[in-house]
């Protein structure tokens, strides 16, 4: 069940995605952290966020769409008081997740990281749709972006993903930015931008009006994106988005991803990781699959 994603070695290709995990050391008494790969932390900014005010999360019909506004407790405290918990379980990867509104705090947080251990890479998130300001505005801008990704690479000791946006045009041009801007890996998709509406009171059901939709009704365009940016780019990629069962995780790799984050899931099942995990080893077993790495873009597509 090993893979190798970005000169790093992975005990499963699950990992906990952003948002979704916490900061990972809450969920020590929930799942056996040694059984998924790695986990990413909630948005870690150079200062505190409060996030938007309730409600701030809603169900749909396939999923649900949240507009939680990266709310964290800043970098300092995430080195003080979450991350030294994290180094008993040194089998699964922490992956930080980095948000700035600005070129200068996304490197501010990654030069506050760089002296702690226990951190194997740094995602820097450029594609949250429901905040006001940074995030979004450089993943939908392959100028913005590059720059972006060229400065925080200088900075950076460890190596860099790029969690994409499906809300662009062309998702392969977006991870050929990345790749040629110096990224190590991609991680795709993040959530679409999204709205609702109480019929009855002809108001939105969100504070911040609109926020990001995921979960199961995401999964086939996911899918399709992750597809094209493994046709794009020779970097590895981190594939997400709607991810419920041990073969839609083996769609993601087929279609090109190296490792895969499961994240929605994880609110209906606290332990929807460590199922996937277990999943999946069954499915390669009764599949006579000897190496899981072996599926990654194994999706054999009819000749014209």
């Amino acid at each position: 069940m090993k893979v190798q994603f970005a000169g790093i070695e992975l005990t499963s290709p699950v990992i906990a995605a952003s948002g979704t995990f916490g900061y990972g050391i809450e969920f020590e008494e929930i799942i056996s952290l040694e059984r998924i790969g790695a986990f990413v932390t909630k948005g870690i900014s150079l200062e505190p966020i409060q996030g938007h005010p309730a409600p701030r999360i809603i169900q749909t019909a396939a999923g649900m769409i949240n507009a939680i506004g990266l709310q964290n407790i800043g970098v300092a405290e995430f080195i003080e008081k979450k991350l030294p918990g994290l180094r008993n379980y040194p089998s699964c990867k922490c992956i930080v997740n980095v948000f700035g509104y600005t070129v200068g705090e996304y490197k501010g947080v990654v030069e506050r990281l760089n002296d702690a251990d226990g951190i194997a890479a740094y995602e820097l998130n450029v594609s949250c749709p429901n905040v006001h300001a940074g995030g979004m505005a450089f993943g939908s801008d392959c100028g913005s972006l590059e720059y972006l990704v060229r400065e925080v690479k200088a900075v950076a000791k460890r190596p860099i993903i790029v969690k994409l946006s499906p809300n662009v045009t062309s998702i392969g041009q977006m991870a050929r930015t990345c790749a040629q801007s110096g990224a190590d890996a991609v991680s795709l998709v993040n959530t679409f931008l999204a709205m609702s509406i109480d019929v009855e009171t002809r108001k939105p059901r969100l504070t911040n009006v609109t926020g990001g939709l995921s979960g199961p009704a995401i999964k086939p365009i996911a899918v399709r994106m992750v597809y094209e940016a493994s046709r794009a780019v020779t970097i590895p990629i981190l594939g997400l988005g709607g991810i419920i069962t041990a073969e839609d995780a083996v769609e993601f790799m087929l279609a090109g991803a190296t490792a895969i984050q499961v994240g929605t899931a994880s609110y209906a099942d606290p332990r929807a990781t460590e199922r996937l995990a277990k999943g999946m080893e069954s499915w390669c077993r009764s599949h006579h699959v000897e190496r899981v790495a072996s599926l990654t873009g194994c999706v054999e597509i009819p000749q014209k």
